[in-house]
């Protein structure tokens, strides 16, 4: 019998010694920014949130990237920050379909980023059925199908119900890329914790929300374990923290 249990105390000690012989958790990185970039808004501060959120992109090294307020000519500075990714943009809309455009010309909206080793193929993007009643209408941008799929948004803010309307429809589609692979939503949800309506209620089986205490938050699949949550200071150049999300992916 002692003999018994010494050798699986050494089995165990071999185990943890030796690399490859136990599976370990793959640590994932959700950043969110809101970059406040188009040039239009009054958080609008020029080229120095470019300049902070790479510096922040350099220190976090995320896999996942989830930027709202952006201008089509950011992505590539961006993803140079975070290295190789997958990556897809998708500008906001007139009414009439055509992009909306930032100060500087090029087309204003969201990007997503997924680092090469989990992303998948092509990305996809829409506009939400439900918009309220301004000239700039939401759209959704996600890059499904890989080892992870991650999407991005940034919602209504002239009307909650809308915003609302608007992540139940983002959340059913995250609940189908869930069928083939862990999911992380990710976006300026222009909806709060405990606010009327709640964001809580945006949320969907399966899943969990983290969120930065304000309208940033993180949709994830329950197969992807939350790690920590951290605010990061964007130095005035933004009206938004950076916010991220930890999780390990098994």
């Amino acid at each position: 019998m002692v003999r018994r249990v010494a050798v699986v105390a050494v089995l165990a000690l071999v185990a943890v010694l030796l690399p490859g012989t136990v599976s370990a958790a793959t640590p994932v990185r959700v950043l969110q920014l809101n970059i406040c970039h188009s040039g239009a808004a009054g958080c609008f501060t020029g080229d120095e949130v470019m300049a902070r959120a790479r510096s922040v992109i350099g220190q976090v090294k995320p896999q996942v990237l989830s930027v709202n307020e952006a201008c089509s000519g950011d992505v590539e500075p961006l993803r140079q920050a975070m290295g190789a990714a997958r990556t897809k943009f998708v500008a906001a809309q007139r009414p009439d379909g055509s992009p909306v455009k930032c100060a500087n010309g090029q087309d204003y909206g969201n990007a997503i980023m997924v680092a090469e080793p989990l992303a998948g193929g092509a990305g996809a993007g829409g506009r939400y059925r439900s918009q309220d009643s301004g000239n700039e209408k939401r759209v959704w941008a996600c890059l499904p199908a890989g080892r992870l799929s991650a999407c991005s948004t940034h919602l209504s803010a002239r009307d909650a119900g809308v915003a609302f309307r608007q992540c139940t429809e983002l959340m059913s589609r995250a609940v189908e890329y869930a069928a083939r692979a862990p999911v992380v939503v990710s976006g300026d949800m222009n909806l709060r914790y405990g606010g009327s309506p709640d964001v809580q209620d945006c949320n969907r089986s399966g899943f969990y929300r983290k969120g930065d205490d304000a309208v940033q938050h993180v949709f994830a699949t329950k197969n992807l374990t939350f790690v920590r949550g951290q605010k990061i200071d964007m130095a005035g150049t933004t009206d938004h923290p950076a916010w991220l999300v930890t999780v390990d992916m098994a």
